[in-house]
């Protein structure tokens, strides 16, 4: 039942001026899309992340599904990704007539493994989809490389990775067409919403028509045409300017947001620390040239029999602690595309095994050291049993 765990998974919060500003939205008499907390929205996203053009979107979902058009995918098209995300990542290009090919991961970060990439490759290919996982980017470097080898183009799936970096890089920032989420779940949120961010220069236009319902209207509202019309297809894939008020309290505090979520996952690993050194759990790995973000704090446990017996440990105790993707190769639309279980054995393992801890901005020391004690305490529980 919602709401029984004295710790939730998730609690969504406002950390500063968000119901003022979401008053100041209502007071302007400016509440639909691309007003003027969607275009502070914009420019701070470009400015502190590096992106040459920011779009606001409703959600990720609509952020990918632009990328999908923007990339022109079609019918017979494939588009490679991995099987352990979010069914949007898959979505966005089947609706479009595109099949995904799943291509598994790798054990370490549980990101799409690099190392599959090209034989995966057919002459259908019109598309990589690195998906960063945690918040920990993919080995982006090799990615581009065979990308640009063989002619393809790059869509990165940050949902989870915005203030994540490679190398200095914001996630995102890195292909040709970047998208971040800011659904309740994330760093930053506004409930539901997204952004596309278009680092090739060439579809930066087109962006604004597709997702202005094929329209030149951002065109008209800045002066360039004398009135606007359907010029290319499109769709209304613009959030309200409530959306974008709660969302701009929220990037003004990103600072401090990054902080306490960096903090909570430090907090993790040094006190669980000595179960991965026993064998009993495996924790998050980042890699050199990776800073995370503090998205999301997981346990590996060696099956899934003792990763449920773990969630329902936690349970009991008051504490939600939940598993994450089901494999999209698994499920009934993949297995319309030929996928069956088995073919793809690290994605499989991980998410059979993986469980997600609490993880949020005003997840207190106490409550997190709560956590911390009753996953202790079922090893303890379990090694006492054994004896």
């Amino acid at each position: 039942m919602k709401g029984r765990h004295k710790i939730p998974f998730n609690h969504p919060s406002i950390v500063g001026r968000e119901l003022e500003y979401i008053e100041d939205a209502v007071r302007g008499g400016r509440l639909a899309g691309d007003g003027p907390f969607t275009q502070r929205c914009q420019k701070w996203l470009e400015e502190r992340c590096g992106a040459h053009k920011v779009l606001l979107t409703h959600s990720c979902t609509a952020a990918l599904e632009l990328a999908a058009l923007l990339c022109e995918v079609g019918e017979g098209d494939e588009v490679i990704m991995p099987s352990f995300t979010f069914v949007s990542t898959a979505n966005a290009f089947v609706l479009r007539g595109a099949r995904p090919v799943f291509v598994d991961i790798r054990p370490d970060t549980l990101n799409l493994d690099e190392a599959l990439i090209e034989a995966a490759i057919t002459s259908r290919t019109r598309a990589v989809v690195p998906v960063h996982y945690a918040g920990v980017s993919c080995a982006m470097e090799p990615i581009l490389e065979i990308a640009r080898r063989h002619g393809l183009r790059v869509i990165e799936d940050a949902a989870q990775g915005l203030g994540s970096t490679f190398d200095g890089r914001s996630l995102g920032t890195l292909g040709d067409l970047g998208c971040w989420s800011f659904h309740e779940t994330k760093n930053f949120i506004s409930g539901e919403g997204g952004a596309l961010i278009v680092q090739d220069e060439a579809l930066a236009g087109r962006a604004e028509i597709l997702r202005e319902k094929g329209t030149n209207r951002a065109r008209f509202f800045r002066g360039e045409v004398d009135k606007y019309t359907w010029v290319d297809i499109g769709s209304s894939y613009l959030p309200s300017e409530l959306v974008a008020a709660y969302l701009f309290a929220q990037l003004e505090r990103s600072e401090e947001i990054m902080r306490k979520r960096r903090g909570i996952f430090e907090t993790y690993r040094a006190e669980l620390e000595d179960l991965e050194l026993q064998g009993a759990v495996r924790l998050p790995v980042v890699p050199d040239r990776c800073e995370h973000n503090g998205h999301m704090f997981y346990l590996l446990l060696p099956t899934e029999q003792r990763r449920d017996e773990l969630i329902a440990h936690l349970d009991r105790a008051g504490i939600n602690a939940v598993f994450h993707y089901v494999p999209l190769h698994e499920s009934p639309m993949g297995s319309g595309f030929g996928y069956a279980p088995g073919d793809l054995p690290i994605t499989e393992s991980a998410s059979r095994r993986l469980l997600r801890l609490p993880c949020y901005f005003t997840l207190g020391e106490e409550q997190q050291m709560e956590v911390i004690v009753e996953v202790r305490r079922f090893f303890v529980q379990r090694a006492k049993a054994a004896v």
